[in-house]
């Protein structure tokens, strides 16, 4: 274990013996402790609500775009169907596991559950954002150069297109946290 414990082994830092030579100062500074838990890292509240957040646009911009009846028809709004149910199956499952460590009041500081965490959102927050941009060239396309937004459903895919954009929003923070983390160690 890799922390220090005070009550165990108390060490008055004053009348603590010098290892250093008489008369030359410790050149080389203390040993470091783990950092505690940063608000959005894994098992945290600021986690669970990146988390719900994430969710929550992305199934706001699924519904959004599965209530339309001709998004079907273009490969790009398919794609983002795609990319947001697995960000909202993604995010619901990592949200379980937050309320799981908030409850029973246990940090998710195992390198494999980072890892886990780190490749998931940066997997999905890289498909989310992907899918957001093809459906946004694809929705421009729609509505400026062919002018025919009276025939489709631009509002809607232009809705589900910033709910797909403000789920990466979301996943980004949760995704350089993770990774953060991991380098850290």
């Amino acid at each position: 274990m890799s922390r220090s414990h005070p009550s165990i082994h108390p060490v008055d830092l004053a009348a603590a013996p010098s290892t250093a030579p008489p008369g030359e100062e410790n050149i080389y500074p203390p040993m470091r402790l783990r950092m505690k838990d940063i608000q959005g890292m894994p098992g945290t509240s600021i986690s669970l609500v990146l988390r719900a957040f994430q969710f929550l646009f992305a199934a706001i911009s699924l519904s959004v775009m599965a209530s339309t009846s001709d998004f079907p028809s273009v490969t790009a709004f398919r794609y983002l169907v795609a990319a947001v149910s697995l960000q909202t199956l993604w995010s619901l499952s990592v949200g379980i596991v937050d309320i799981y460590a908030l409850l029973v009041k246990r940090c998710l500081r195992n390198s494999r559950v980072v890892v886990l965490f780190t490749m998931g959102d940066g997997i999905t927050s890289t498909l989310t954002f992907a899918a957001a941009c093809a459906s946004a060239g694809i929705t421009v396309l729609i509505s400026n150069d062919f002018n025919s937004c009276a025939q489709n459903h631009c509002t809607r895919f232009e809705t589900a297109t910033a709910m797909a954009f403000m789920s990466w929003f979301v996943v980004s923070p949760s995704f350089f946290l993770n990774f953060w983390s991991l380098a850290s160690r």
